[in-house]
């Protein structure tokens, strides 16, 4: 993995209008870094392009990541502004909460969409731009439930468990091109994900301890400054990977228990 000056650096963000994505469009035009967001909130765009004052290096694009065509424009718009792109942030997400008996396969279906498809598309249509770009970063924005699963997030943990797979298949393809992917894998964090995920009426969730969207924004831009492959965002998350890995039965035992 390859170490990188954020200043200057051409980057797509998706699910820029709010919670970790708007907070990685801030920090990354802190830094001096060029970006093009994509969301479904042209308002909220709007806002955040105000709130940033900076034209020159903020572009954004309303428009739907499982859409091709609206993929297409934001790599259009990076090609056009910037001259190319070094960076593809795939942050868009949804999630689910709920018993997986007593939803059906459009939730199944539409986890795998935004969270798996939409992403490792992206990444396909962008890989004409990332190789002629100057160290060149895929970033997936996954979860710590994309490494161990717990109940009633179940279609929401296999889709970050399938971006999990497909980050390390790809980081090992794609490195002969020298392009880099890093997978993030935050735990809960200070966002709308709650409010807006599929079931969150009926299965209010708690948020203590949750981390702020600016935190994640920050500790993952320096891991893409730093070169890394892989970060885990949370001492609580970093505790139930490693008792997954160490002891199965024990981490069973725990999620069934207390989640």
């Amino acid at each position: 993995m390859a170490r990188r000056a954020i200043a200057g650096l051409r980057t797509i963000v998706t699910g820029a209008s709010s919670g970790i994505g708007r907070a990685l469009v801030v920090e990354l035009v802190r830094q001096g870094a060029k970006v093009v967001g994509l969301a479904r909130r042209s308002q909220r765009l709007r806002e955040l392009s105000d709130e940033l004052a900076a034209p020159e290096r903020f572009h954004w694009h309303a428009g739907d990541v499982t859409r091709q065509e609206d993929r297409a424009s934001v790599l259009e718009i990076a090609r056009r502004e910037f001259g190319g792109l070094d960076t593809l942030i795939n942050n868009a997400g949804a999630g689910a909460l709920g018993r997986f008996d007593q939803a059906d396969e459009s939730r199944l279906r539409r986890m795998m969409e935004v969270n798996l498809f939409a992403p490792a598309e992206f990444i396909r249509e962008s890989l004409p731009l990332l190789h002629e770009g100057n160290r060149p970063i895929v970033v997936n924005v996954g979860s710590v439930l994309g490494h161990r699963a717990v109940p009633e997030k179940s279609e929401y943990c296999a889709s970050k468990f399938a971006l999990h797979g497909l980050s390390d298949a790809l980081r090992a393809e794609l490195s002969k091109g020298g392009i880099d992917v890093l997978l993030v894998s935050p735990s809960t964090t200070d966002s709308e994900f709650f409010d807006v995920a599929d079931g969150a009426a009926t299965q209010p969730q708690g948020r203590f301890g949750a981390m702020p969207a600016e935190v994640v924004a920050r500790r993952t831009v320096a891991a893409m400054a730093a070169g890394r492959h892989e970060i885990i965002l949370s001492a609580s998350g970093k505790l139930l990977v490693w008792l997954d890995r160490l002891c199965p039965p024990l981490a069973n035992w725990t999620v069934a228990r207390w989640f």
